[in-house]
């Protein structure tokens, strides 16, 4: 019986919760203009802070009657205001109320509303406007499908500081980079990624967005001050044309960098301190100031120091640790003056601590958005600590040695954040740079156990990274190379080589280029399986140069030691000399040249595997041209093919000698040995001396 009293139950609660709504509603069909207005007002009071009241009237249908009043050419400029303000209200509430608005096309009629003569009705739309699109949910995309909205929205500035405002909030929220950072860590807290179409930064820059904002630095109002400068945040970054632009910018005299140092000082509120240094790290990062600067080195770097202390409040240790990790990204210099400034790599220890005591912290709402948030201060740290650590051995053995750092970092690899995941994969992966650490620390606590754990089914973005750090444990120094081969990986690196990413087939190559270095011929033989011939050439005729570059690397690797030489050839001989044909005769630059010379010249070491050259005349021609080209690297490679060809000690060398002396190689030897180049001369020497002896 219990089933089939449920519905109608649920059903008697929802009438009576919206019924108490329903007369709210109700008024908004008056036919009396001023009985709808103050029903309006009781409305407007009525929801303030109550979001049950908010999705109750959403529910019963108030959004299109507030938007067909607010649209009706009839309605006085007060009402009209009114429904506004509550539109704003209701926008204030949950993320589900911000979608039943977009439903309604709310934001096409508050553009229509800016359009008023009344400022009062203007600040109300703009003010919703800014609610509605400070919300995830909606789409930047909808501010720039009206080509003239972002014109008006610049004439509008001026109109009073309200306008500035919330204007300003409105494009700094909908002001999104279309390229995303597939394979370097772009450690910025900017949000990237964007639709098809113009660059939002440009549409903003090319309506004057620079200098329409740059006179508001200066105003009375903190809120509009600081919506400004934020404003510039986005719009520099990344950017190198508007970071240029605003290193010029003059505001009552001063440059644009000179007010967001003085920003930056110690006595302004943290926002502002910190709104400014992302400013000028953009512009920095954008090439537009440079890293040497002093506004760099004494204002910005120690400012994004301090915001990493204690003291400070989670969400301003996060976007202190995130820009100065993309502040000292690239630079090394900059990376020194930071691991020495204000014990940072020790500070940066207490973000895995966090809260270090939770009898110090009285709030206790505070203490249970910290707790929530806690794995963005890990996060943080790891983005932090892998750009510390990117080029400077002293700075990673100081990073390895802080306290449970290794542990750390393991426990981050399996954290549930995907964003945690990463950012510890980077920064494995920016410690696997040091030979010194791969031979203990990553030994020690067999790091790679993990990362191939990381390596099953993890999204593209973290695959890139964990491969690149396979790389470097593969190399052959790293005690790590043995277990990793036992789990697997060649399998999975094979697997990665047939990827549509373009970083990830780079990476799987590059893996089994160093895998294949002095390995047992086992190791090779299963490399050569598990890529398939059919794999091997879709590598070797693959677009992307690096990719080209690692195939070389990984065939050359393969081909060394003559027994492994002669037992590939006998195998593979006739595909991997028609991919060598092939290259060689291809519109390729001089490296890919020379690397293939050099694998032939592996091949002409082998013990059989050098008739595979002798009796192919294309290839003997091939390496005569190379002899003669007018690059030293391309005739140098070509000399190693013919001196292993003819070397005195082995079998069959006389014939050899002689047919190559037949083409003309003799000659060559001859003209090279006068080189004025002292390789090419000793080498032509060397060779000359094979058929004397």
């Amino acid at each position: 019986m219990a089933c089939v009293l449920e519905t109608p139950l649920r059903m008697s609660v929802l009438s009576e919760v919206t019924a108490s709504s329903r007369h709210y509603v109700d008024r908004l069909f008056d036919p009396d203009p001023q009985k709808v207005l103050q029903g309006v007002i009781d409305m407007k009071n009525a929801v303030i802070g109550n979001n049950k009241q908010k999705a109750n009237l959403i529910v019963l249908g108030a959004v299109p009657r507030l938007l067909y009043l607010l649209q009706q050419e009839t309605s006085s400029t007060e009402l009209k205001t009114e429904c506004a303000v509550v539109l704003g209200s209701l926008a204030m509430g949950t993320e589900n109320n911000v979608k039943s608005l977009l439903d309604c096309h709310i934001i096409p009629a508050l553009l229509q509303g800016l359009l008023s003569p009344d400022l009062k009705f203007i600040e109300a739309c703009l003010r919703c406007l800014r609610t509605i699109f400070t919300s995830p949910v909606t789409p930047e995309e909808l501010l720039y499908t009206d080509a003239t909205v972002i014109p008006h929205l610049m004439t509008l500035l001026s109109r009073s500081r309200y306008t500035q405002e919330y204007i300003c909030q409105i494009f700094s929220h909908c002001c999104k980079l279309r390229h995303w950072h597939s394979c370097g860590f772009k450690s910025s807290p900017q949000p990237l990624l964007c639709a098809n179409g113009p660059d939002h930064q440009t549409v903003l820059f090319s309506h004057g967005a620079v200098q329409n904002i740059a006179h508001l630095l200066t105003s009375t109002s903190y809120k509009v001050r600081m919506q400004a400068l934020k404003c510039f945040a986005v719009l520099a970054f990344e950017n190198p044309q508007v970071s240029m632009t605003l290193v010029n910018v003059l505001v009552n005299g001063e440059l644009l960098p000179q007010i967001f140092v003085k920003m930056l000082q110690r006595d302004k509120p943290i926002e502002m301190q910190l709104t400014s240094a992302k400013c000028l790290t953009y512009m920095c990062r954008a090439g537009a100031i440079r890293t040497d600067d002093i506004c760099i080195v004494l204002k910005t770097l120690p400012c994004l120091a301090r915001m990493c202390s204690k003291e400070r409040l989670l969400e301003e240790r996060v976007d202190g640790a995130e820009t100065l990790a993309y502040l000292i990204e690239a630079d090394i210099e900059l990376q020194r003056i930071a691991s020495i400034t204000d014990h940072l790599i020790a500070m940066l220890a207490d973000y895995f601590k966090y809260p270090s005591s939770v009898s110090a912290i009285t709030d206790i709402k505070r203490l249970d958005h910290d707790l929530k948030h806690a794995h963005e201060l890990r996060q943080a740290a790891f983005k932090l600590y892998a750009a510390l650590g990117a080029n400077d051995e002293d700075i990673r053995k100081k990073i390895i040695e802080t306290e449970n750092m290794m542990d750390r970092i393991v426990n981050g690899l399996s954290e549930s954040s995907i964003k945690v995941r990463l950012a510890a994969v980077r920064c494995l992966h920016s410690l696997s740079r040091s030979v010194q650490q791969l031979r203990t620390s990553f030994q020690d606590h067999a790091v790679w156990k993990p990362l191939m754990k990381v390596l099953q089914n993890a999204p593209d973005e973290i695959l890139v990274v964990a491969s690149s750090t396979l790389c470097n444990l593969l190399l052959e120094f790293s005690p790590s190379k043995e277990p990793i081969l036992e789990s697997g990986a060649i399998e999975l690196l094979c697997s990665l080589t047939q990827s549509d990413n373009l970083a990830l087939r780079v990476n799987g190559v590059w893996a089994l280029m160093n895998m294949a270095f002095q390995a047992e011929q086992k190791i090779k033989a299963d490399i050569l399986r598990g890529l398939s011939t059919e794999q091997l050439f879709q590598l070797l005729s693959d677009s992307d140069v690096n990719v080209l570059m690692k195939t070389l690397g990984l065939l050359r690797n393969l081909l060394s030691t003559r027994p492994h030489i002669d037992q590939i050839i006998s195998t593979h001989g006739k595909q991997i000399m028609q991919a060598v044909t092939l290259i060689l005769e291809g519109e390729h630059n001089v490296e890919v040249k020379e690397q293939t010379l050099c694998i032939l010249a592996n091949i002409a070491d082998g013990t059989t595997a050098k008739e595979l050259i002798m009796t192919n005349d294309d290839i003997l021609q091939k390496i005569k041209y190379y002899m003669s080209h007018s690059n030293a690297k391309l005739q140098l490679a070509a000399m190693f093919c013919v001196s292993n060809l003819i070397w005195n000690e082995e079998e069959g060398s006389q014939d050899r000698q002689d047919k190559l002396r037949d083409i003309g190689i003799v000659d060559i030897l001859h003209k090279l040995s006068q080189s004025s180049d002292p390789n090419l001369c000793d080498k032509a020497k060397t060779a000359l001396q094979q058929y004397l002896a």
